[in-house]
């Protein structure tokens, strides 16, 4: 079965390696233009290229952490202006942090996995949903787990 995706817009979130990276890639495959977003723009641009080798579909690159809310809020506007909807949401981005009885973890650790894996997420659906709203497929597929980073 051939997934024909021309014409949507996606947005994948930790793009720049692992899952979200060959995620973008299949995306773009299939015809997408996808928004890759993740803070490493060298992997964002060997994304890129490598999606203009596959020879199907565009990238448009996005380098944001994720903890940067006005950032998340930003680029929710920007998808308005330019694409005026978002048919598929891939929040991959993710941090494990560490594994370890609760009493040995840091409070700044739990913060930034708490911020990455919660509130980054929710505010990234928070911005985008009124445009996948306007989609006539929209979906959001929301992964948040340390296998996120591996393929």
């Amino acid at each position: 079965m051939t997934l024909d995706l021309s014409g949507r817009v996606a947005v994948v979130t930790g793009a720049s390696r692992g899952i979200g990276y060959f995620i973008a890639r299949e995306l773009a495959a299939a015809g997408a233009h996808v928004i890759a977003v993740a803070r490493t723009v060298g992997g964002l641009e060997e994304l890129d290229d490598q999606i203009k080798t596959d020879g199907r579909g565009q990238a448009t690159l996005v380098p944001l952490d994720l903890t940067d809310m006005a950032g998340i809020d930003r680029l929710g506007g920007a998808i308005h202006e330019r694409w005026g909807k978002l048919d598929i949401l891939v929040a991959n981005a993710a941090v494990l942090g560490v594994i370890s009885p609760i009493g040995h973890v840091e409070a700044k650790t739990f913060e930034k996995v708490m911020t990455i894996n919660v509130t980054a997420t929710w505010r990234l659906i928070r911005s985008v949903d009124p445009l996948l709203r306007l989609s006539d497929a929209g979906r959001a597929i929301i992964m948040s787990a340390n296998s996120a980073h591996s393929a």
